[in-house]
Order: structure tokens, then C-alpha cells, then sequence
């Protein structure tokens, strides 16, 4: 079952008054439980891919489906099926995190959508279900009442996960996850990651520069440069055997560090 998908995608930009393509014509989906890696540059447009697929972004051209319902032009008070079907991590939990809000309302913000609200948080169960997915990244509940100050970087993003899902959603879409982190913490968070995935059953789209993240993490890769595919396949197959002159370039950039 196809969970969401890109049909001719193009978003462009305006910059100093003229346009910029960031992507074009982009035909991508996944399927229920499938692990995806995006990798590309830096501007090559696999952000805003991910993007695209949560509604965080508009496409200028082409369409997006989610459950194979058109997301394009969908007012906000009918994406209530979104919010809870598809989750994000974001790349820095400094930036993504309230800093005045406490934990408990950090991870519990979801719930304030309607379609969750019925769905998890009734009868008061709503500090119950944050605990809960606190608990699942390895956070207490004793930290519910905490800012995000006052955790470490890798704390931080553990939060963001646990916020992310909460609302047991089918897709997880999560952005470089670690790369704002400190080496020594990364192998952990990758793997809570890799746990979180395997024992839910999620699809995961993880858009990264480090190709040793997606062989750990994905099956699938796709490939991303100047805004269009230009390959994609089993992470195996791409990789080892790359097609494409960008791969190969990516690839030996990674064997040079």
C-alpha cells in the first residue's frame, strides 16, 4: 500500500527577483513499512522532498498524495488525517523544540489535534500517552517537567522523536537526525531510531548526506541532484554498483574523509 507519493513535483523559488527550480518533475512514493534513504548535496532538493510529502510545502506544479488523497490545495482544518498518518524529525532539536515550553507539553502538543485527541488522549489519558512516549526513547518520567535547556543535545533529540511519535503514525520522516549531534551520541540515537522503526512498523523516509547512515537504516536510496532523481534503487544495488557520475561522486567523497 502506497502511503504517499509525488506525481510531477516542482517547487520554485524567487531569489533576488528571479526563479530558482528547486525541484523538478519528481516522481517518488512509498510504500507501508518501507525504509527510504534521499541523499544528495547540500541544494540539491531532497529537503524539500521531504517536505512536500508532510504539506509543509507547497508544490508550484504536479501533486502529492498521502493515502491516495490529493494534500494540494486541502485546507488546514481538513489535513487532520496528515497530522496523524505522517510525523517528522527534524535536523537540530534546538530549533525545533519550544525552549519555554516543558517537556510534557512538547511531546503532548500533537494531541491537540482533533483526529488524536479523540483517538489517544481520552479520559485524561493525555499525561499517560506522553509518559509513554517518553518512556519509548529511554526518557523518564520523572524529566516531564524539564525544558529543553536543561537536557543534553542527544536528550533533545530524543524528545523530538517521542514527540513525533506519539501520534503512532504510519510515515516517520526524519531530516539529517543526527548531524547536529556530537559524534558520541549519533550511534545511539541511530539506533533508537532503527529500533523505533523496526518494532512499529514504519515506513521511514531519512533525508541525509552520510551514506553510511542510509546503508545502516534503509533499503531503498534515491538519489538527488539539481532538484530531479537521477538514480535510485536497493541500497545494496546503488551504492556497490553506482550508475550514475553524482553518485559515484558522492560515494568517493565519503570514501575520501
Amino acid at each position: 500500500m502506497t502511503l504517499v507519493e509525488l506525481r510531477g513535483a516542482e517547487v520554485t523559488y524567487r531569489r533576488a527577483g528571479h526563479p530558482f527550480v528547486a525541484l523538478r518533475d519528481v516522481d517518488f512514493a512509498v510504500d507501508k513499512g518501507e525504509r527510504v534513504g534521499i541523499v544528495g548535496g547540500s541544494g540539491s532538493g531532497k529537503t524539500t522532498m521531504a517536505r512536500l510529502m508532510l504539506g509543509l510545502q507547497a508544490p508550484s506544479a504536479g501533486d502529492v498524495l498521502v493515502h491516495g488523497r490529493s494534500i494540494v490545495d486541502l485546507p488546514e482544518r481538513r489535513r487532520g488525517f496528515l497530522r496523524a498518518s505522517a510525523s517528522m524529525v527534524f535536523q537540530d532539536p534546538n530549533s525545533s523544540l519550544n525552549p519555554r515550553m516543558r517537556l510534557r507539553d512538547i511531546v503532548g502538543e500533537p494531541l491537540r489535534s482533533p483526529v488524536l485527541a479523540g483517538r489517544i488522549a481520552v479520559s485524561g489519558r493525555r499525561d499517560e500517552a506522553v509518559a509513554e512516549a517518553l518512556g519509548s526513547v529511554g526518557i523518564g518520567p520523572e524529566m516531564m517537567d524539564r525544558f529543553p535547556h536543561e537536557l543534553s543535545g542527544g536528550q533533545r533529540q530524543r524528545v523530538a522523536m517521542a514527540r513525533a511519535l506519539i501520534s503512532d503514525p504510519d510515515l516517520l520522516v526524519a531530516d539529517e537526525p543526527v548531524s547536529a549531534l556530537d559524534v558520541s551520541v549519533r550511534a545511539q540515537v541511530l539506533n533508537l531510531l532503527a529500533a523505533e522503526v523496526r518494532e512499529r512498523s514504519l515506513a521511514l523516509v531519512l533525508v541525509s548526506h552520510d551514506l553510511a547512515v542510509v546503508r545502516h537504516l534503509c533499503e531503498r536510496v534515491v538519489v538527488v541532484n539539481e532538484g530531479a532523481i537521477v538514480e535510485q534503487g536497493s541500497v545494496a544495488e546503488v551504492l556497490e554498483h553506482p550508475q550514475h557520475p553524482y553518485t559515484a561522486e558522492l560515494i568517493d567523497a565519503t570514501l575520501s574523509l
